[in-house]
């Protein structure tokens, strides 16, 4: 075998590893990885406003397509912080919609 084939054979072996590594990192939304994404979202990105029960600036009573658009549009309040988009940073519709069906299982009370 010759040096340039070797190479070939190295590089498109290590290219499959990464193809076949970042299939398994895009978890369906319904699967426990994602939820478990989705909680670590939350705790990095939200719970410091929003308190790690969803109890602040957080109405249940809105619909998943308000807080859709809040997450991903952003919401001024009456004084700042305010709620940043998060479309602008890579996060997808999908994403903000377990990320708000996620917060209202933090506000539902355990029976």
């Amino acid at each position: 075998m010759t040096l340039n084939r070797i190479k070939v054979l190295v590089i498109a072996g290590i290219a499959f590893l990464v193809v076949t590594i970042a299939g398994f990192n895009n978890q369906p939304l319904g699967t426990p990885a994602a939820a478990a994404d989705t909680a670590t979202t939350y705790k990095a990105k939200c719970a410091m406003c929003h308190t790690p029960k969803a109890e602040k600036f957080f109405d249940p009573a809105r619909t998943d397509e308000e807080h859709v658009q809040a997450i991903l549009k952003g919401k001024k309040g009456e004084k700042p912080p305010y709620m940043p988009g998060f479309e602008e940073k890579g996060m997808t519709p999908e994403e903000a919609r377990a990320l708000a069906q996620f917060m209202r299982t933090l506000r539902t009370p355990a029976n």
